[in-house]
């Protein structure tokens, strides 16, 4: 584009002063046009090239590209009627050169070399992978909770299934309990192996016993401990073993081993000497 603005320049110029001029002179007019827009371009990119840059130089620069244009639409607009949109159609490729070289410097300023664009390459291509991952993460995890939720939803509906089946079959012995009870001849047999359930029945009867029998005497219980006496069985099973023993172990331990105490006593003593 610089090139064909240059030529169109020289030729516009040579065209419109060569009438009032030689051309040979309208010839140097135009070349000094164009070699002093060729040399501000050339210096201020060897200044670029530098990583340099100077107001001045960009200024002559843009007034040698608008004198070009303008040299170009003076010329349409002075051309015939039939050659005067050509003319203006051209006559922006000095600016517009112009802003492309800026344009070049600009991307310039901002190129990478290959190892840095092969390193953000790679950087991107990591976080997508890692993306990717987190994202098949989530529908594995979304997957796996939908299947729980699925599993315990269909085990609450057998649970649920096997209590009203039980709840039924609860509901029917219950009533056939009932019938039973509230009729006049069964009343007396369920007194015999339940609590009197029918009032004026006779009381309920006695398992019928086989053969001769031997009255068994009943056990005498065991003195009780006194609380000194406990405390120091307590504290011998508790410290029998180390670590001690728990609250469970100890109990358990001091039945199996014949002693008796009610809960109450025997939590105390353990209170008393743990």
């Amino acid at each position: 584009m610089t090139a064909v603005s240059m030529v169109l320049t020289l030729a516009v110029v040579v065209m419109w002063l060569g009438q009032a001029m030689p051309k040979s002179v309208a010839l140097v007019v135009g070349l000094g046009l164009d070699g002093g827009w060729l040399a501000t371009l050339a210096y201020e990119r060897r200044l670029a090239a530098q990583g340099d840059h100077s107001t001045p130089v960009t200024v002559v620069g843009w007034v040698f590209g608008a004198a070009a244009t303008g040299v170009l639409v003076a010329h349409a607009l002075m051309a015939e009627k039939d050659s005067v949109g050509a003319w203006l159609a051209v006559s922006w490729l000095p600016l517009a050169a112009k802003a492309l070289w800026l344009v070049h410097g600009l991307w310039e300023r901002t190129a990478l070399t290959p190892d840095a664009l092969d390193a953000i390459q790679g950087i991107q291509q990591e976080a997508r992978d890692e993306a990717a991952v987190a994202r098949a993460r989530l529908r594995s995890d979304a997957a796996t909770e939908e299947t729980r939720l699925t599993a315990v939803t269909q085990a609450g509906a057998r649970v649920a299934h096997v209590q009203a089946k039980t709840a039924e079959a609860l509901a029917e012995a219950w009533s056939t309990l009932e019938k039973a009870r509230q009729g006049e001849d069964t009343g007396r047999a369920l007194t015999s192996v339940t609590s009197r359930v029918t009032p004026d029945v006779t009381p309920r009867w006695e398992l019928p016993v086989w053969g001769p029998t031997e009255p068994v005497p009943a056990l005498e219980p065991g003195p009780a401990l006194t609380d000194d006496a406990l405390d120091v069985l307590v504290d011998e099973i508790r410290h029998s073993e180390v670590p001690a023993l728990s609250y469970r172990e100890m109990a358990a331990r001091f039945r199996t081993a014949g002693h008796s105490a009610s809960e109450v006593r025997l939590r105390a003593a353990w209170k008393r000497v743990a």
